[in-house]
């Protein structure tokens, strides 16, 4: 097999490795084919460990990026969240779930930059410790200590994911009934009374620059929203989930992903950036 084909057949595991440490697509689309750059200018027959090196060269291009990216979020308008993935190949969904869900994405956005990676380089990805070390630049204890610093603060602030994909699906298509009509009473209904929507435009699109919190609240703005969408809510597969994406008269779309929770919706988050959207 060529270094070629090698490199093809890991592709898709690096391109979730980068996605999952930036939340960027686009980045990790980037980190990737750099990789790819860097295996062209060496001898791959020579490299014992092909997916090992692979690995290693992605997690510390994307460990780069991230550092970068931390200083370009501090002036971003309004709260970050990442890029939205779409898939709609069953097989890669059990993936997405296990690996990059968007409430994980949306937690790991909280660590550092050397956290993030050596969580998602060793309890996702099982990369172990001595070579997370060599992608951060720390001894390996150094490393489980971040790892384990990370693990405490997922495990606190990562939503409690009790719900079944039916339960999901139900509840996500009872809210785009209930925002489509306005009808306030089932948005109440079915939103968690301590429902967190977070809204991302990034400057470029309207949105709501601080996390709403409540479903009085929540449900009393979504009634709003809802004589602005341009047609129904439009179902889509995000990160794995069921998710919706919407269309406003302002000519802007927004794709929404959520966490359901005893059968009522306990976090929202809205994608407007439309340069998060482009794939969309």
């Amino acid at each position: 097999m060529t270094a070629a084909e090698r490199f093809a057949q890991a592709r898709p595991r690096l391109l979730r490795l980068a996605y999952s440490e930036l939340g960027d697509l686009g980045e990790a689309e980037d980190v990737v084919q750099e990789a790819w750059l860097r295996l062209e200018r060496v001898d791959a027959d020579a490299i014992e460990n092909l997916d090992g090196w692979l690995t290693t060269v992605v997690g510390r291009l994307a460990l780069d990026r991230l550092r970068s990216a931390r200083v370009r979020r501090e002036t971003y308008v309004g709260p970050w969240l990442p890029e939205p993935l779409v898939s709609d190949d069953p097989a890669d969904r059990v993936t997405l779930d296990e690996s990059v869900s968007y409430a994980l994405l949306t937690v790991l956005e909280q660590l550092s930059p050397a956290e993030r990676t050596a969580f998602v380089l060793h309890d996702v990805f099982d990369v172990p410790f001595g070579e997370v070390a060599e992608v951060v630049g720390r001894t390996p204890e150094a490393v489980r200590q971040l790892a384990s610093r990370a693990r405490r603060h997922v495990k606190r602030e990562r939503p409690h994911l009790t719900a079944s994909s039916d339960e999901h699906d139900r509840a996500v298509r009872a809210f785009a009934q209930a925002a489509a009509e306005g009808d306030l009473e089932s948005l109440v209904a079915v939103l968690d009374p301590d429902v967190v929507w977070t809204s991302d435009g990034g400057g470029r699109a309207p949105a709501v620059r601080t996390p709403q919190h409540g479903a009085e609240r929540v449900a009393r703005m979504w009634a709003a929203l809802g004589r602005r969408f341009a047609g129904e809510p439009a179902e889509i597969r995000l990160n794995g989930r069921l998710g919706l994406m919407l269309a406003s008269i302002d000519g802007h779309r927004a794709a929404l992903s959520f966490v359901v929770d005893d059968g009522r919706i306990a976090r929202i988050d809205s994608v407007r950036n439309p340069e998060k959207l482009r794939r969309l």
